[in-house]
């Protein structure tokens, strides 16, 4: 039995469809003259946003917020960007290990690239003095 439905399985992932059922359901349209569109729309929509809560790392005497970031994960640069979006009065930087990291192994984009692109500070290891004393 378990060779019949992994043969299934096959015959459906080789006619394009992600499961045995939707196979079988293009199948049913087929015997019943009905031209298969699989696939063939694409309709948008807004996802319902939720309130989230951000809790820096630092904050500065001066206001300046400071996230530090060993691994700066699509996430966190997602959520960054709709802070700022959302709080463009705050001025958020990021200390990294280190600002070279690549956002992802395939990808050429480093942290500190992205924080350029989007206009953030950042720094590696440190709160750069500047930054504490403006």
């Amino acid at each position: 039995m378990p060779t019949t439905k992994r043969t299934s399985d096959r015959r459906g992932f080789l006619a394009g469809y992600r499961s045995m059922l939707e196979d079988a359901v293009a199948a049913q349209l087929r015997e019943a003259g009905i031209p298969v569109r699989y696939e063939t729309e694409k309709i948008e929509y807004v996802k319902p946003s939720r309130k989230a809560k951000y809790t820096p790392d630092f904050v500065l005497p001066n206001g300046i917020i400071i996230e530090t970031k060993g691994r700066f994960i699509t996430e966190d640069r997602h959520k960054h960007l709709m802070i700022r979006d959302q709080h463009p009065d705050l001025d958020i930087r990021f200390v990294f290990s280190n600002p070279n990291s690549r956002i992802s192994k395939t990808s050429p984009t480093t942290y500190a690239m992205w924080c350029e692109k989007h206009g953030f500070k950042y720094a590696a290891k440190r709160i750069p003095e500047d930054w504490i004393k403006e």
